[in-house]
């Protein structure tokens, strides 16, 4: 039996979408999400941020380089992966990443309107929902499940 690898985020970008085209036209976007939870500890309300690196391959680092910018707030579904590389020094180190597999923007529709130069948003044909919701597959209101 196989095991599963499934990460579900909903957090805000911590910086806009760093694109990158590799050989063969390949594009891959990535950019760090921070997640935050509160408690309460000693009658104190603690908030905890926690940081994820994020990334996005072909054409959904296309439309994430369009659509999202520093301080949106996305729902992200992906796997983890853990990398490793050798830095300047020859030292072995290691990098773990949620490789997105899909992601919707949440908000306003407004807040992922394309601007041009001129301040003017650009409304695209493209859907963009306002926010994150389980729908039913059939008019009975059952799960499908």
């Amino acid at each position: 039996m196989s095991g599963i690898n499934k990460v579900i985020l909903v957090g805000h970008l911590g910086k806009d979408p760093e694109v990158r085209h590799l050989d063969g036209g390949v594009t891959v976007a990535s950019f760090p999400l921070a997640t935050s939870e509160t408690y309460n500890k000693d009658g104190k309300r603690i908030e905890q941020t926690e940081w994820h690196n994020i990334v996005l391959w072909r054409g959904l680092a296309e439309v994430a380089s369009k659509y999202l910018q520093k301080g949106k707030l996305v729902y992200i579904e992906g796997k983890l992966r853990t990398r490793s590389f050798e830095d300047k020094e020859k030292v072995k180190k290691y990098v773990t990443e949620i490789v997105a597999e899909n992601f919707t923007m949440l908000g306003r529709k407004s807040d992922f309107e394309q601007v041009n130069p001129a301040g003017q948003s650009q409304n695209n044909d493209t859907k963009i929902e306002d926010e994150f919701s389980i729908q039913p597959d059939d008019a009975n209101g059952d799960l499908p499940f």
